[in-house]
């Protein structure tokens, strides 16, 4: 079995949980590739024991890879994707933050529920993602990196001005959104960005998308959820020559009356979940829902 390893150190005692995972792979007598920068990371600090300098590492991926450990919380997910792209390289997402919707596998339960994955006894979640293409084409967008798992958004810049986002379906007019910007959320990113501007939560298996407005001026502006072969055409203008769009968590800057382009992609990404997991039971803990006591 081939292994890719990426993380990040941003949560507290993140290190505990990379050496528990590092010696369950060891043990496993599995062949472990890690991701150059964070290989880097791992030597360097002193809280990890064991010294992994002798490992393998990648700068890219290929299609011999079984599976891709990603090391965090949701946001190294979103990242993980960059390397896994089209490959079809099933993510296990080991949950060393908080929230986590993405990265189910708890820090707690590492060592029982690697033991597993390592055995196979998983399921597979498929996610849909969404691409991006511009008129004229935009030299910040790479061709390899125009896709997002959670949201392709549109924002204003360097202005406290609304932004006009002029919205077609399918080639009919929709509306213009005067807005702060507008998102255009998968089922997997409904429960981010998007949410957190008023939109509604979307089972991942549901074959949809969602528009959702930022701060509209207009209070009958709603989000609306699509069919998700929609493919959505839209031109941002306001009172600055550019503004801001993002893929997930990469930014770009584009002129005004630049044309986006937005579609469901060709490809799908895999996530690892144990079978005792399902997103029902996820948003019930992550949102603690059924805790308030007066219900």
């Amino acid at each position: 079995m081939k292994i890719g390893i990426y993380g990040q150190f941003y949560h507290k005692n993140s290190e505990t949980y990379i050496q528990l995972i590092l010696d369950a792979l060891k043990n496993k007598n599995v062949s472990v590739f890690i991701e150059e920068n964070f290989l880097d990371i791992i030597n360097m600090n002193n809280e990890i024991t064991r010294n992994f300098s002798n490992f393998e590492t990648f700068t890219e991926l290929d299609d011999t890879y079984d599976l891709f450990f990603s090391i965090g919380g949701d946001g190294t997910i979103l990242k993980s994707i960059t390397f896994v792209k089209d490959l079809d390289i099933p993510i296990v997402g080991i949950n060393t933050g908080r929230l986590g919707f993405l990265a189910t596998i708890q820090k707690e339960e590492i060592t029982q529920s690697l033991s597993k994955i390592l055995d196979g006894d998983y399921l597979i979640s498929e996610r849909s993602l969404l691409t991006i293409a511009t008129t004229p084409k935009s030299t910040e967008i790479k061709p390899t990196l125009n896709f997002a798992l959670n949201e392709i958004a549109v924002n204003r810049k360097n202005t406290t001005s609304m932004i006009k986002v002029e919205t077609d379906v399918n080639g009919n007019h929709l509306t213009s959104y005067w807005s702060d910007g507008l998102i255009v959320a998968t089922p997997t990113g409904s429960t981010g960005y998007s949410l957190s501007c008023g939109g509604p939560v979307i089972e991942p298996r549901a074959k949809n998308i969602v528009i959702t407005p930022i701060a509209p001026h207009n209070l009958n502006a709603r989000p609306l959820v699509l069919p998700d072969d929609s493919k959505l055409t839209l031109k941002v203008s306001g009172r600055e020559k550019s503004y801001l769009v993002s893929l997930d968590s990469r930014i770009a800057t584009l002129e005004n009356n630049t044309t986006i382009h937005i579609k469901k992609a060709s490809f799908t990404i895999k996530l690892v979940q144990l079978a005792e997991d399902s997103f029902i039971k996820t948003l019930r803990k992550k949102l603690l829902w059924g805790e308030d006591k007066r219900n």
